[in-house]
């Protein structure tokens, strides 16, 4: 009794078909969103949860700049891991994530224990997260402009970041600001333009320019009249915004 073999072509059809129906069954991850990220991410930080770690590493690995971003922010804690910390930083700054680049900045910028600070390391960072219109790097430019860090001493360099700052509403930026329209320090002097931005700042509720806003009012200039009330007001509201929100700026 002879034995049917199936033919070549009916295999190649069978396992065709097998390949097909299997792969009709999985179902493809749906892409994740900077939201879904950074939401593991403050579970990993917050709760130390080692699950949500494990799969900001997953999607780290896929080359996901906001989740190598926000990798490299769990692991900036752990000097152990600051070469990674820096890896994750540069490869998401470079794939566009202003953030990334602004924390690869600081990173460069402050001393830690291990790791001496580095300005010059840190400025090319900032002006990269800076160029993307993130206020606190144009901030940091500005700063090692205006005091010569990492960069040669430059006040116009100084004043064209801080301005940027300014411009997307960061308190601090307007304050300095103010005094360089004051004293012509990196651009055409303009007391009138230094105190518009004094108020600003004293506006976005940043306590140096308030209190030197008090200051101006108390004794006059040419810009208000003498007013000690508004003056002992806004002393009070200084004396507040520095005890509760100061690490807004």
């Amino acid at each position: 009794m002879s034995v049917c073999k199936p033919s070549r072509l009916a295999l190649t059809v069978a396992g065709a078909l097998a390949f097909g129906a299997l792969t009709a069954c999985q179902t493809p991850e749906p892409s994740v969103s900077s939201a879904q990220i950074e939401t593991v991410a403050m579970t990993a930080n917050q709760r130390q949860d080692a699950a949500a770690e494990r799969r900001l590493r997953e999607w780290a690995k896929q080359g996901l700049p906001v989740a190598e971003r926000e990798l490299g922010m769990l692991y900036r804690a752990r000097p152990a891991q600051r070469a990674e910390t820096i890896r994750l930083f540069e490869s998401a700054a470079r794939a566009g994530d202003a953030e990334a680049a602004f924390q690869l900045g600081e990173l460069y910028r402050v001393e830690v224990a291990g790791a001496t600070a580095d300005s010059a390391a840190a400025a090319p960072w900032y002006k990269l997260a800076a160029l993307q219109h993130h206020a606190r790097a144009g901030l940091m430019l500005g700063l090692l402009y205006k005091n010569g860090q990492g960069v040669r001493q430059d006040d116009e360099q100084a004043a064209k970041w801080l301005t940027l700052a300014s411009d997307q509403g960061n308190a601090h930026a307007m304050f300095l600001l103010s005094y360089a329209y004051n004293e012509g320090r990196g651009v055409v002097r303009d007391p009138a333009k230094g105190r518009e931005l004094l108020e600003e700042s004293a506006e976005h509720e940043y306590p140096p320019a308030i209190q030197e806003l008090a200051m101006a009012v108390q004794q006059g200039d040419a810009h208000s009249s003498k007013d000690e009330l508004r003056a002992s007001h806004l002393m009070k509201e200084a004396t507040e915004h520095r005890h509760n929100n100061w690490n807004r700026f």
